[in-house]
């Protein structure tokens, strides 16, 4: 209350002072300068009456938290009274609660010894017999592939002797074989008397009898027609090539035996050296004319064959091959230059022979590649297991080293349980049963050094 009363005193004070100096300084300032000052006197009056009121509200709601301030206190010690008071109901409780646990304790001795011997016997009749069961199921199949795999071994060795063998066999008959072909062809052709198109099927004849004897498997390695291949140039048109030898990495070869033998027969026939001649050089026309017609082709541009950029051309007749030869020694480079490469039956099949065992050295490798495959998987399976294993191991060490623990706590150290139960037998307790020996051996060595 004195501070409400503290500015209304001051605001008289400066009243009276006012007109004190309204009388005393008449003579040196006017009345409206005085009556200015009263104005802001007026001013900062209302100002600290509103500050009065704002500190007034809050000194009321000051005393108001105040008094819930006790309350709450109160409360809070007659709350700290009713816990203290349970807690000591509690103590008691515990108390007899620790009297029952001992007595618990006693009798749980003994059941406890026999079930952890019990349990561990046990675990380690399972552990025994599960590893067991394990180890077969692991080492069974181990011992299957091992046999497999010195089968594939020895199954792929086999096969690769004999390969090479069989290599060797074909290379010596192949002479033989070629001139029966050329003979064939030779007499074939005498007797074909200029049909283009006898001609063409014969030439399809000694290509497909080529192919029967490379060792090729049609449909596998090789395709005739193109038959499913789908091949189509920049125009959208098909284009079917007489043959096509599949390679390795999913490349080809294109082989074409279309070219026109009528000047050969006419050469044959011929009953003088001029018109052998005249007809062995149409013959040589006849062959780049071909070779140029395959150029253009263009056969290694086709949508849906991975070609190297040469053609096989197929001449059917050994014989055709050497005139050839021997009357044009540079038509060989001619057909080069356009990436073309001139065939007869002889170097045909020794080509196609040698494609075949390229592909009989691609499977073995896919097998022994597969093999090394399985190798790597069953040799990361037996690490697993082993590695199981180890854990296993482990396992049953962290499960001994506990229960050697749990014994120790029972029969080591001061006041342990067995020592305590040995005590009251000792004390007349009633009993028909002995502790094993090895708990009373560790409760007299912990008394001796008592």
């Amino acid at each position: 209350m004195n501070n409400f009363y503290t500015p209304i005193a001051v605001l008289v004070g400066f009243i009276i002072v006012v007109f004190w100096l309204r009388k005393g300084l008449k003579t040196s300032k006017s009345f409206n300068e005085l009556q200015n000052e009263l104005n802001e006197l007026r001013i900062e009056n209302s100002r600290l009456e509103t500050n009065l009121k704002i500190t007034s509200e809050s000194l009321n709601n000051t005393n108001q938290e105040l008094k819930q301030a006790q309350a709450e206190k109160l409360e809070m010690n007659s709350q700290l009274a009713e816990t203290k008071n349970a807690q000591k109901n509690l103590m008691e409780k515990l108390e007899t609660q620790k009297s029952e646990l001992e007595e618990v304790q006693k009798k749980f001795t003994e059941a406890f010894e026999n079930l952890a011997n019990k349990i561990f016997e046990e675990k380690s009749e399972k552990f025994t017999r599960d590893n067991r069961s394990k180890l077969d199921e692991i080492l069974l199949p181990l011992k299957e592939r091992i046999k497999e795999f010195e089968q594939k071994v020895e199954h792929n060795s086999e096969k690769n002797r004999l390969s090479h063998t069989s290599l060797i066999e074909q290379i010596k008959s192949l002479k033989d074989l070629n001139k029966k072909i050329s003979d064939d062809a030779a007499n074939l052709t005498k007797a074909l008397k200029g049909d283009v198109k006898i001609q063409g099927n014969w030439g399809e004849v000694i290509l497909e009898r080529i192919l029967e004897e490379s060792g090729l498997t049609r449909g596998i390695e090789y395709e005739t027609q193109a038959r499913g291949m789908g091949l189509k140039n920049e125009e959208g048109s098909t284009n079917r090539p007489d043959v096509i030898i599949k390679l390795p990495e999913d490349k080809h070869i294109v082989v074409d035996s279309k070219v026109s033998l009528i000047d050969y027969e006419k050469m044959v026939s011929a009953e003088d050296d001029s018109g052998q001649i005249v007809h062995l050089k149409a013959l040589n026309n006849s062959v780049k004319k071909h070779i140029d017609g395959l150029y253009h082709k263009h056969y290694h541009e086709l949508k849906g064959l991975n070609s190297p950029d040469f053609v096989l051309l197929f001449i059917p007749i050994e014989g055709v091959f050497t005139v050839l030869m021997q009357q044009d020694s540079g038509i060989y480079k001619y057909a080069l230059d356009k990436q073309i490469v001139i065939v007869s039956p002889s170097t045909l099949l020794a080509t196609l022979r040698t494609i075949a065992f390229i592909w009989r050295q691609e499977n073995q490798t896919k097998n022994a590649l597969e093999i090394a495959r399985q190798s790597g998987n069953l040799y990361d399976s037996f690490v697993r297991f082993l590695t199981d294993l180890e854990k296993i191991g482990t396992n049953i060490d962290r499960a001994n080293d506990a229960y050697l623990q749990a014994v120790k706590k029972l029969s080591t150290g001061r006041g342990n349980l067995v020592s305590r139960v040995e005590k009251l037998k000792e004390l007349g307790a009633n009993a028909s049963k002995q502790i094993p020996e090895k708990f009373q051996e560790n409760v007299l060595v912990e008394d001796n050094l008592e």
